[in-house]
């Protein structure tokens, strides 16, 4: 049974030598995350190549996210490098501080806290593991008092519970990281914090714009951690190709509790909005120090599977992590387990369902077609992947093959879930393109004399858009 939750991977010093780097992608990574918030422009153009390398020597395509950094929403930092807290302590965020912290008092990367807070107000610092209560804001200094404490050290993140800080989801160094991202020509970029479609709006014209040299548009991921993103969730979707369920600072905001339900509405809405979705934060967290997961972990992830996410995502696991390789290892099998259990219900994803296009009418007609005659791949011709990606929302459990001769359709197919993409020469005979199709699927060992598959594809070839075509052939 071939995995058909993809996987992605944070590089980081863990795995930025170039053979763990060739063993964490043989192991079944689809997808690598570079993290913005660490590293020089030379650093992410370095790895960039190396993981396009590395993936060559492979021989599977492999997709390079750009993961933007955002607002610095943090406090400054300390002379000691590190305060304890502890409950019922006064304790003052000073915005117009410029000397090192103390055991009474911190600056502030995040300048505009002061206006963003009102007494009454709940702080969280550290990923929620500090609270601290706004008694008073008094010019650029708020006064809290701590209500749960602990160790603070330098530049630990800040979060508002209910939302509400004002801080832009662009900041000057993102508008410089997507020119970074765009001269390694990155198949996804995504943004952190946005509130509305109208970031991930700016967010994709900065792309494009930097990357029109190159004739390169990557695809958007909005990552939706504020607490603002979830009654404007429809319109971020329509106005991305993607989301990323990023569970960290979102449960901070909106509270743990709500995350698993906000986790199932977000897949769910994506993959009936055609978008692709991440599942992302502490999936294996224990496994940056242990060489096995937890229960828990292990039906965390299963259950992202069984949601019908697209990708389940690793950041520090193999960013930092002492075992990088055996963390993606686990994480495969955990998902193919999960795949196992899951009903194909296309009758009822199709009941009352409308499809305005010709090539969406083709694509749904492919799987059904593939479900009932038990065929053993479905092969979809595509210039822009799109064909492709509107059958992967639907379950079935017949491999999708993405046939393109596009670089950046077949590497950007690789986040798609149950798509195994494949770069294949370009065509303009019909005949000669479905023939080669199925050339290339025997020489792989999907197909087989006496199997039957469905293939689409476009007539006149060669326009995105254009697929038209539905047939069932059998290797003879």
């Amino acid at each position: 049974m071939n995995r058909a939750t993809k996987i992605v991977a944070t590089l980081g010093p863990a795995t930025s030598d170039p053979g763990v780097l060739e063993q964490l992608l043989r192991a079944g990574v689809d997808v690598v995350r570079l993290n913005f918030s660490h590293g020089a422009a030379k650093d992410h153009i370095d790895r960039a190549q190396l993981v396009r390398d590395t993936a060559v020597r492979v021989g599977k395509p492999v997709a390079l996210m750009a993961d933007l950094q955002g607002p610095k929403i943090r406090v400054g930092r300390f002379a000691d490098g590190k305060v304890m807290l502890k409950a019922g302590d006064p304790f003052v965020l000073d915005a117009a501080r410029s000397d090192l912290g103390d055991q009474q008092a911190v600056g502030l990367d995040y300048k505009e806290l002061p206006r963003d807070v009102k007494p009454g107000d709940t702080l969280l610092l550290n990923d929620g593991l500090i609270v601290l209560t706004v008694d008073l804001v008094q010019a650029e200094r708020v006064h809290t008092k701590v209500k749960v404490g602990g160790l603070l050290s330098n530049n630990k993140g800040i979060n508002k519970q209910g939302g509400g800080l004002t801080a832009p989801a662009l900041t000057a160094k993102d508008m410089e990281d997507i020119k970074t991202a765009m001269a390694f020509q990155a198949d996804y970029v995504a943004v952190s914090f946005p509130k509305s479609a109208t970031d991930m709006e700016m967010a994709r014209q900065l792309a494009y714009v930097a990357g029109e040299s190159h004739r390169h548009k990557p695809a958007m991921i909005a990552k939706i951690e504020r607490s603002e993103a979830i009654p404007q969730l429809e319109n971020i979707l329509r106005a991305s190709d993607g989301i990323m369920v990023a569970r960290g600072d979102l449960a901070i905001e909106v509270g743990n509790a709500a995350v698993p339900a906000l986790q199932k509405r977000m897949i769910r809405m994506a993959r009936e909005l055609d978008k692709t979705v991440i599942t992302a934060t502490q999936m294996m967290e224990s496994m940056i120090v242990n060489p096995v997961p937890t229960r828990a972990e292990v039906s965390d992830v299963a259950n992202a599977v069984l949601d019908g996410t697209d990708a389940v995502m690793l950041s520090a696991e193999t960013a930092a992590g002492k075992y990088p390789v055996e963390t993606v290892e686990h994480m495969a099998l955990i998902a193919l387990e999960a795949e196992r259990a899951e009903e194909v219900r296309l009758e009822a994803d199709f009941t009352n369902k409308h499809f305005g296009r010709i090539d969406q009418s083709i694509a749904m007609g492919a799987l059904f077609t593939a479900h009932h005659l038990g065929c053993k791949a479905i092969i979809a011709l595509t210039e822009s992947g799109s064909t492709a990606l509107w059958m992967s929302r639907h379950l079935i459990h017949v491999p999708i093959f993405g046939l393109t001769s596009k670089a950046t359709s077949e590497r950007r197919m690789a986040l798609y879930r149950n798509v195994q993409p494949i770069l294949m020469p370009s065509f303009t005979d019909r005949d000669k393109a479905l023939a080669e199709a199925e050339r290339l699927l025997v020489q792989r060992g999907v197909l087989k004399p006496g199997d039957t598959y469905a293939i689409t594809c476009g007539e006149p070839m060669g326009y995105p858009g254009g697929t038209n075509m539905l047939k069932v052939g059998r290797v003879g």
